[in-house]
């Protein structure tokens, strides 16, 4: 077969733009659209293409002309292999900018509704060591560098303990240090990794469907406890409960070390059991006076820190009275409907999943809250006519779904109830402006508020307050 003939490298590229995943995007002298790894707005650069498409170019940078002001050097030794931070070579104000951008454009352009407060993003504290949740996977193939592929010396050594490679799913990079990340953690990850290494404990092949240790979950709280959640591919009772009490010998600080055995095809846990080895079998997390149970399978904001300003900042958005109705719409652990509770004479939260409206419920009533209630199903099934008769109208109504936005029903039955005021939280811009437009048959945008809980990611989340039309 013969090999394709390469295409042509584009010289002197100015970069203008940045897309998903880290991207620079630039336009040849032809007006072609190039999507450019490793570049960022200002660079002037040569690329290497090596993908054309119908529409758009896809390439890498050979060569640097001219370096933008807002590169930094990446504080990651993995920047630009394990498929995080895409962000990490960009000074973080300017990061800011392009986030703000982003919002603007999707509003202004996706949804075409007018917006006559676009307020300045609110950025974060710190930009690393933000995160509470991390995981990672065990492998038998660790991804290998061009130097070591290129090298005379045999590779010995193919374990890793890291992230997939973007696009490969049995290759995995292996982890040193992750910068998003606590500290203490880092050091758990390193050293279950020594250990299983020193006593020849097999790491899954994810081709071969066979191998003993399959993942890692570490999760943290801001006042420094942590949960280990180790993921066994089969069950081998001694060498087990060596790892385990080698952690507790090692880390006598661990909250919470659980286990799973999961001999099934893929390595999610939410249809698993989970066993507490020591410890207890959550982890809690403070938000204002509030307290939250955090349990391996519950959903927490990943960025706490940030959660509560973006939560203060919903809560001074919606300027709740203390005789308003208010709906909480997809509520998860209900953290946002307990942390406005206090403003509002009830507020009702409404789930899917089952495990997390329990955790709602206890948490409610551990945190002393009574005027927090909540229900779980499906949100087109109990976001319904009965639904407002057994709670009373809606004063106000906060919605924040998932990526894909709003399903038509749930923004249908939104129109129907003419609540007075709306507050949609997202996190994805590209979404919620397409159901502003739908919305803007009825309601008519106030402001939008970014807030960055994503620091080195082209991640962010946004507030729009809408208002109904008299």
């Amino acid at each position: 077969m013969r090999r394709k003939k390469p295409l042509p490298p584009i010289e002197n590229l100015s970069i203008e733009g940045i897309a998903k995943k880290g991207k620079g995007v630039g336009r040849t002298k032809e007006g072609q659209v190039i999507f450019v790894q490793g570049a960022i707005p200002g660079d002037v650069v040569d690329v290497n293409v090596h993908k054309k498409r119908r529409r758009h170019l896809e390439g890498k940078v050979a060569q640097f002309h001219k370096e933008s002001e807002d590169r930094v050097l990446p504080k990651c030794e993995h920047f630009g292999t394990c498929g995080g931070c895409t962000w990490q070579h960009m000074e973080y104000q300017a990061q800011l900018r392009h986030k703000q951008q982003e919002v603007t454009d999707a509003l202004l352009r996706i949804g075409g509704v007018e917006v006559p407060d676009f307020k300045p993003i609110i950025g974060c504290e710190n930009s690393f060591a933000y995160r509470n949740k991390m995981e990672f996977s065990f492998s038998a193939r660790r991804w290998l560098t061009a130097a070591e592929i290129s090298g005379d010396t045999a590779v010995e050594d193919r374990t890793a303990l890291g992230f997939h490679i973007p696009g490969m799913w049995d290759k995995i990079v292996d982890v040193s240090y992750c910068h998003i990340q606590p500290e203490l953690p880092n050091h758990i990850r390193n050293e279950v990794k020594e250990y299983a290494r020193t006593q020849g404990l097999s790491f899954f092949d994810a081709r071969q469907k066979e191998g003993f240790l399959r993942s890692l979950m570490l999760r943290t709280t801001l006042s420094g406890e942590v949960m280990v959640v180790i993921q066994f591919f089969h069950e081998d009772e001694s060498a087990r409960k060596a790892l385990l009490n080698h952690l507790i010998a090692t880390f006598p600080t661990i909250s919470s070390l659980q286990y799973i055995i999961n001999e099934k095809a893929n390595d999610s846990i939410y249809d698993q059991e989970i066993h507490c080895y020591h410890g207890t079998h959550y982890i809690t997390e403070q938000m204002g006076d509030l307290s939250f149970r955090i349990t391996p399978k519950a959903f927490y904001q990943t960025n706490p820190a940030q959660a509560e300003v973006l939560y203060a900042k919903a809560l001074e958005l919606a300027a709740l009275k203390k005789t308003d109705v208010v709906y909480d719409l997809y509520t998860g652990l209900g953290t946002i409907a307990q942390f406005v509770a206090h403003a509002c004479k009830k507020v009702v939260g409404i789930e899917s999943v089952p495990e997390a409206i329990i955790a709602a419920k206890e948490n409610a009533k551990r945190n002393g809250i009574a005027n927090a209630f909540f229900e779980v199903g499906d949100m087109r099934k109990v976001f319904t006519d009965d639904f407002v008769t057994r709670h009373g109208k809606a004063d106000a109504i906060i919605t924040d779904p998932p990526r894909d936005g709003m399903h038509k029903d749930i923004i249908n039955q939104l129109l129907k109830l003419r609540t007075p005021k709306i507050l949609y939280i997202s996190c994805n811009p590209q979404t919620q402006s397409r159901d502003l437009a739908l919305l803007n048959e009825e309601y008519n945008v106030v402001l939008s508020q970014a807030v960055d809980m994503f620091p080195h990611t082209q991640h962010v989340e946004n507030i729009v307050l809408l208002e109904l039309r008299r």
